[in-house]
């Protein structure tokens, strides 16, 4: 407390003692301002002081540095508040607890639940989706390969009806008929 006085005391006597020249006009008129990036510095008064404080173009949207951190617990998650919530009262059986009769029982399942839920959320491995992926890419394949084979049997079996054609629609040789055998076979 004599502390506190003493160095008002001081205060007040070197406040008195400052020559009359320094006091006068002194100017108490501050502009301040934030800027981000490449911003032009806002305009003020030729009466004021400028005083700009010059930021990165990734800080414009983010929470200022001296508000990110707190360790006010009006500013705990809601999902840490719940958390806790249902931590509290958990023993016994089934609860995966030190306390109470068969509070081991629980842990299986804790590890389980905790394991199917990471499975669940985990965006690197969804093997359905690749085994999904790899049937669609051989189905297309397989419909790419069968097409070009139908249009192939197609186009044969078109030529081999044509042929067959012709030679119905040719005709045969004078004498040609006496050089073949009889169907008898004698």
């Amino acid at each position: 407390m004599k502390r506190i006085i003493a160095s008002l005391c001081l205060a007040g006597s070197m406040a008195i003692a400052a020559p009359a020249s320094a006091q006068e006009e002194v100017s108490d008129n501050v502009c301040m301002a934030i800027v981000y990036g490449d911003d032009e510095a806002p305009q003020c008064d030729e009466n004021e002081i400028v005083v700009v404080a010059r930021l990165p173009e990734g800080d414009r949207y983010r929470i200022p540095e001296t508000l990110r951190f707190s360790d006010n617990p009006e500013n705990e998650a809601w999902a840490k508040r719940v958390e806790s919530l249902e931590m509290v009262g958990a023993f016994g059986t089934l609860s995966c607890s030190t306390a109470g009769a068969g509070g081991f029982t629980g842990c299986t399942q804790q590890l389980l639940e905790q394991a199917y839920g990471e499975k669940r959320e985990d965006s690197n491995v969804r093997f359905s989706e690749l085994i999904a992926a790899a049937r669609a890419d051989r189905m297309s394949e397989i419909d790419a390969l069968a097409a070009e084979e139908q249009a192939r049997v197609e186009q044969i079996e078109k030529e081999y009806i044509e042929r067959l054609e012709r030679e119905r629609a040719s005709e045969i040789p004078d004498g040609a008929e006496s050089e073949l055998p009889s169907p008898s076979g004698n």
